[in-house]
C-alpha cells in the first residue's frame, strides 16, 4: 500500500489528508520525506508539527485553514492521534473536538496537506472519528513486515541504496540486525557507503560491518547450546562477555528463548501456522520461522530439564561473589544429551 501511495506523490498526485498508522517508523519518516521531495518550496524548517497529545485538533485545523506564506502549499504533521485508538478518554490530556474534524474532513483545506500519525498497532474500528478519517483520507498502514516480504524490501532498499543483495544474504542481515526498517535502512545504507554504491552485499560485508543486537546474539547461543555445537556456544558466550553482557541476565535470556522454543514446539503440535505461532507468543515470525526449521532441537521434555538448570544456576549466581563467568560457561560446555 505504501508504495502504491509514494509512486503517486512522486507522479505530483498529493492528497489533502493522510492517515499513516502502525509501528514502523521509517514508513513514517519515508513518506513524509516523499512529500517533502514533491513540494520543493517546503524545507524542514517550514514543516508545521503538532503534537496530540499536547495540542488539540482545533489547532491543527486553524493552521490548516490559515492561507500559507510565499507558499503555494503547507505541509503540517499531526502526531500521536491516540483518540483514534481504544485509549481511555478521561486519561488524555487534551480535548479534542472531534465534530470539527469531522466537518473539515468532508472539506480539508486545498492550500494544506495535513498527514495525520498513529503510532500504534490497532485503531478502535468502532470508533466514528476512526471511520471518517479512513472515508477521507489517504490511508498507509505501516505495519511490521513479515517473512518474504521483509526480505523482498531489503532487496529493493538496498537497490534503492545502488547496491544489490541476494535473498539468502538479506535474511542474515534480519537475523543480525533485528526487523527494523529503520535499522535495515541505516545498515544498508551503510554497506553501499562501503561498497561506493555498487556491488553486492556479501555475507562477509554483513558479518564484518553489521553489530549484532544482543538478542539475536543470545538466540544464537540457545540455539547452539541446544544443538550441541558446544565450540560456538561457548566462543558466542565470550563475544557477549567481552561486549559487556552479565551472566546472570544472559542465563535469564537464555530461558526465556528455551520457553519460547517450548511454546513454539507445543502450538505447532496443535496444529498452529508459523504467522499463528508468531501472533499469539508476539515474537516476530523470523524467529518462529528458525526454531520450526531447526530439526535438532531436543524434546519438550529435555528442553524442560534444561529449564531446571537454569534455574538451578540462577540461583547460584545470584548467592555467589565470586567469579560468575566460570558457573554458566561450565554448564554451556557440558554435553547436552539428546531426548
Amino acid at each position: 500500500m505504501a508504495t502504491a501511495v509514494w509512486k503517486k506523490i512522486a507522479a505530483g498526485e498529493i492528497d489533502s489528508v493522510y492517515l499513516l498508522t502502525g509501528l514502523e517508523q521509517h514508513i513514517f519518516d519515508a513518506t513524509i520525506a516523499r512529500l517533502k521531495k514533491a513540494l520543493p518550496d517546503i524545507d524542514d524548517a517550514s514543516v508545521i508539527r503538532f503534537d496530540l497529545e499536547e495540542s488539540s485538533i482545533d489547532a491543527v485545523i486553524e493552521e490548516a485553514d490559515t492561507l500559507p506564506f510565499l507558499e503555494d502549499r503547507k505541509l503540517i504533521i499531526a502526531g500521536n492521534a491516540s483518540f483514534l485508538t481504544a485509549k481511555d478518554k478521561g486519561k488524555e490530556k487534551v480535548t479534542h473536538n472531534l465534530e470539527l474534524l469531522e466537518a473539515w474532513l468532508a472539506n480539508p483545506s486545498p492550500t494544506a496537506i495535513v498527514v495525520f500519525i498513529a503510532p500504534y498497532e490497532k485503531l478502535d474500528a468502532r470508533k466514528r472519528i476512526t471511520k471518517k478519517l479512513k472515508e477521507h483520507a489517504t490511508v498507509i498502514e505501516a505495519a511490521r513486515l513479515q517473512g518474504k516480504d521483509l526480505f523482498t524490501w531489503v532487496q529493493q532498499e538496498a537497490g534503492a541504496q545502488g547496491a544489490r543483495i541476494a535473498p539468502q544474504n538479506a535474511e542474515l542481515l534480519v537475523q543480525m540486525a533485528g526487523d527494523s526498517l529503520l535499522t535495515l535502512s541505516a545498515e544498508l545504507a551503510k554497506m553501499a557507503t562501503y561498497l561506493s554504491g555498487e556491488g553486492d552485499i556479501t555475507a562477509e560485508v554483513i558479518e564484518s560491518l553489521v553489530p549484532r543486537t544482543p538478542e539475536m546474539d543470545v538466540f544464537r547461543l540457545t540455539d547452539a547450546y541446544v544443538t550441541g555445537r558446544v565450540g560456538d556456544t561457548v566462543s558466542i558466550y565470550h563475544d557477549l562477555l567481552r561486549n559487556g553482557e552479565e551472566p546472570i541476565m544472559l542465563t535469564s535470556l537464555v530461558a526465556s528463548h528455551i520457553r519460547l522454543m517450548i511454546h513454539v514446539g507445543s502450538l505447532r503440535k496443535k496444529g498452529y501456522q508459523q504467522n499463528q505461532i508468531a501472533q499469539t507468543l508476539s515474537v516476530h515470525p523470523y524467529r518462529v520461522k528458525l526454531m520450526m526449521e531447526n530439526r535438532s532441537l531436543p524434546s519438550e521434555g529435555r528442553l524442560l530439564l534444561i529449564l531446571d538448570k537454569l534455574a538451578a544456576i540462577d540461583y547460584k549466581l545470584k548467592s555467589t561473589s565470586g567469579k560468575r563467568e566460570r558457573i554458566l560457561e561450565l554448564f554451556f560446555m557440558e554435553p547436552l544429551r539428546k531426548g
